[in-house]
């Protein structure tokens, strides 16, 4: 089963919103590992270590099938990624549906990331979700039918 497009797309959205902060000042980590925190932080609040631990593995465990490249990423106790973003060796043929370097590192993490809202909308709910998002992104800016019917199992 594939993400769904509106999960992907939010998904980019925040990739795309952390990279253009990112250049106002100077961030080494990549702009999905960046989202990725911002949500392990926000919803460590409220979940806890553990829940959020349980919710990201599952999220990781889901996304490896659509992103072979994060075969390579492995979640610490405290649910922090590893292996996201690093250099790894690259194929000798050129993927055209990830793409290369940065921009692959973009899509897996948009995998990964939209798999985690689709966990986070299965069990928080909507409200509860664009509430965490707004808490983590201040500045950007939600539409509330955005994650509607992005259901996923």
């Amino acid at each position: 089963m594939t993400t769904s497009p509106k999960m992907r797309d939010l998904a980019r959205y925040l990739i795309a919103y952390e990279a253009d902060e990112s250049k106002t000042c100077e961030r080494v980590d990549p702009a999905p590992l960046r989202v990725y925190e911002k949500l392990r932080q926000s919803l460590g609040v409220f979940a806890g270590v553990d829940g959020f631990q349980a919710l990201a593995f599952r999220a990781l465990t889901q996304a490896k099938s659509e992103a072979p490249g994060l075969w390579a990423v492995q979640l610490a106790a405290d649910g922090a990624l590893q292996g996201l973003g690093e250099n790894r060796p690259q194929p000798v043929e050129f993927d055209f549906q990830l793409g290369s370097g940065k921009d692959q590192v973009n899509e897996e993490g948009a995998i990964l990331i939209a798999r985690l809202l689709g966990l986070l909308l299965i069990f928080l709910g909507q409200a509860l979700t664009l509430s965490l998002l707004r808490n983590a992104w201040p500045g950007a800016t939600f539409d509330d039918r955005s994650s509607e019917n992005g259901r996923e199992s």
